[in-house]
């Protein structure tokens, strides 16, 4: 009995010396991740850092891009000291390309999230010795370069449609809604991997036909999903200027990427970084919108909705 109370006081000594010991931090298993901590911050900053001097000086009052002078909000409504056309409000190019960027996104989410999904539920359910080869067809945008991808259609476009697309606006949403299906597609596969097809064939047992267990039981559970995909796709599109590039045609259909990348080498103004923050909002709308329907989803289910659309997989 003695021994084991000499061992068990030396153990409880041991264990406090243990305690007020000190221990190097990269000594320590069970310390905090402060270099890959760092690692992360340091990436972050070394991102953001060049976007938010962007949008600093696009509130500079100077025509300066390098020179903090002051605020101001002239940029974007102008004022009666500017001169005119310098100001997004008052340029009627700068307008023009901001409003066919956002009918392009807002026709692309239209016309691709009804095709993407109706090809989601037809490539999961399809089941035969074609399918996996159809299954990789249909990714070819997803991981084919932008470069090649828009090339192909520039060609395409120009020699096989030319009785029936022009490069233009119909180009464009075209090229759009070619890449952008691939991404609808991958969200919305991996929505119905996760659903399975216990509740279409529990509809089914219950008397529904096909089509009624589809669109009562399983597209209701695909909405976030669907939802996700299309504000994916918006601002996939409100982004894009490869494929944008070849198909624009003239400067009637230019989108705000390619004006950007034209004018800012040739007639660089602090209106251009008005207009990028324009564009970097809307992006960031569509995001935040996902964001809020995936929270909104979520309400009394417990989870947490930045940890759907962080699981987005694409």
């Amino acid at each position: 009995m003695t021994a084991i109370g000499i061992d068990a006081r030396g153990a409880s000594h041991a264990f406090d010396d243990a305690k007020t010991r000190y221990v190097p931090p990269w000594r320590n298993p069970w310390r905090r991740p402060y270099f890959l901590s760092t690692i992360t911050w340091l990436y972050v900053l070394w991102s953001l850092v060049p976007v938010l001097i962007s949008i600093q000086f696009s509130f500079n009052d100077s025509r300066s891009r390098s020179s903090w002078v002051g605020f101001t909000t002239d940029w974007y409504v102008g004022r009666d000291g500017i001169q005119e056309g310098a100001s997004v409000v008052d340029n009627p190019e700068l307008l023009r390309a901001l409003g066919n960027s956002l009918t392009l996104a807002v026709a692309t989410t239209l016309i691709a999230v009804p095709i993407g999904t109706a090809l989601a539920l037809g490539l999961s359910r399809w089941q035969s010795r074609t399918s996996n080869v159809a299954n990789g067809i249909s990714l070819f945008p997803l991981v084919t370069p932008e470069l090649v991808l828009g090339s192909a259609l520039f060609l395409v476009i120009t020699t096989l449609y030319t009785g029936f697309v022009g490069l233009g606006k119909e180009a464009l949403i075209l090229g759009h809604v070619t890449f952008s299906i691939s991404f609808i597609l991958v969200i919305v596969r991996s929505r119905l991997s996760s659903i399975g097809t216990e509740f279409e064939t529990a509809a089914q047992d219950l008397g529904a036909t096909r089509m009624q267990a589809i669109r009562t039981v399983l597209l209701p559970m695909l909405v976030p999903a669907i939802f996700a995909s299309g504000m994916i796709t918006f601002a996939a599109s409100l982004d894009d200027f490869v494929v944008s590039n070849f198909l624009y045609g003239d400067a009637t259909n230019i989108t705000v990427p390619v004006l950007l990348y034209s004018a800012v080498k040739s007639a660089p103004s602090p209106a251009l970084n008005a207009l990028a923050t324009l564009l970097l909002i809307g992006t960031l709308a569509a995001l935040l919108l996902t964001y809020l329907v995936l929270r909104l989803r979520r309400r009394g289910d417990g989870g947490s909705a930045l940890d759907d659309l962080a699981s987005v997989e694409m």
